[in-house]
């Protein structure tokens, strides 16, 4: 790894840790807290009132990072727009709901035509101002790329969309998304430094802002990331994804993403099939094993040891 990768994943860690706590007491004296679902596990009720949108925290130390290596390393402005442009989304949505008490946040139409629109944006910048390609590598295929034409760019809307609401779904215990998430930054940048696919810096700097941000996220966490943070990263893993060309490695890299958004696809079509039914205790997945009894740490462990596991095996893969 190069001496500006961990120049950046050291200043991301170092500016969240030190931001952290002064981060927390400003969103108290906002009101920023956290609400908590009625219907969810018990257990959650003590979090109500716990400081939210600390998805501004990570965006703080991964832009601050990652931006001053943009002209050296180029690739990384596109994983930052994506990043940043997903984080803005998910903060608005925040932002109605625990400042202005607005429980519905944004609308469902505003927060999909928002991401649409960035989404939208990203493509189009990979198309005209770079010379990444739609093409995709192949898992297991010994360094094949498919290449599917027209359908290449529905398929790029699908997985960013898909992604990013997936990980928005794995936000839902302490230090479950950074965990996970954290593993996954550090899956692209072995690929990355391995093939020098030029978005190290962000990559690393991703990965240092959520091991400051882990910090205070742990259980018991004393801040949240919010939509601000679970929709951010959501779309840097995807950006990652289509400038490494490997979209189809985040299936297997984030495999908890995958599985919280069956389960909930499964849990609702199942409840509507069977007349009331429920397939699993409760949607997200990770709430299923909650009311099963397991402690929220760990589930935790679980869900970032399957993460490491399956991120050895898009290794292999590639």
């Amino acid at each position: 790894m190069d001496r500006v990768s961990v120049t950046a994943a050291l200043a991301s860690f170092c500016l969240c840790a030190a931001a952290g706590p002064v981060m927390i007491p400003f969103l108290k004296r906002l009101k920023a807290g956290q609400t908590v679902r009625e219907d969810g596990p018990s257990t959650h009720l003590k979090k109500t009132g716990t400081p939210t949108m600390g998805g501004l925290l990570i965006l703080f130390g991964v832009v601050a990072a990652s931006v001053p290596f943009v002209g050296s390393y180029p690739k990384t402005a596109p994983v930052l727009f994506l990043t940043v442009g997903f984080g803005i989304i998910g903060f608005l949505d925040d932002y109605i709901k625990v400042v202005c008490r607005r429980s519905m946040g944004l609308t469902p139409l505003q927060k999909f035509g928002g991401q649409i629109l960035v989404t939208a944006v990203f493509a189009a910048y990979l198309r005209y101002y770079t010379d990444v390609s739609l093409a995709m590598r192949v898992p297991f295929s010994g360094g094949r790329y498919l290449d599917i034409g027209g359908f290449a760019l529905p398929l790029l809307f699908f997985v960013v969309l898909g992604t990013a609401n997936g990980v928005n779904f794995t936000d839902g215990l302490d230090g479950l998304a950074g965990s996970v998430t954290t593993v996954v930054a550090v899956f692209f940048t072995v690929v990355a430094v391995g093939s020098r696919g030029g978005i190290e810096p962000v990559t690393c700097a991703v990965a240092g802002a959520l091991l400051g941000f882990l910090l205070f996220n742990v259980h018991p966490a004393a801040l949240f990331m919010g939509d601000t943070g679970s929709l951010a990263l959501g779309g840097f893993v995807a950006g990652c994804g289509y400038l490494l060309q490997m979209p189809l490695y985040i299936a297997m890299a984030g495999a908890v993403y995958l599985a919280e958004v069956v389960s909930v696809i499964l849990q609702v079509g199942y409840y509507k099939v069977s007349g009331g039914k429920r397939l699993f205790r409760m949607a997200p997945l990770h709430h299923h094993f909650e009311l099963c009894g397991w402690p929220e740490t760990r589930i935790t462990a679980l869900f970032s040891i399957v993460t490491a596991l399956m991120c050895l095996a898009a290794l292999l893969a590639y």
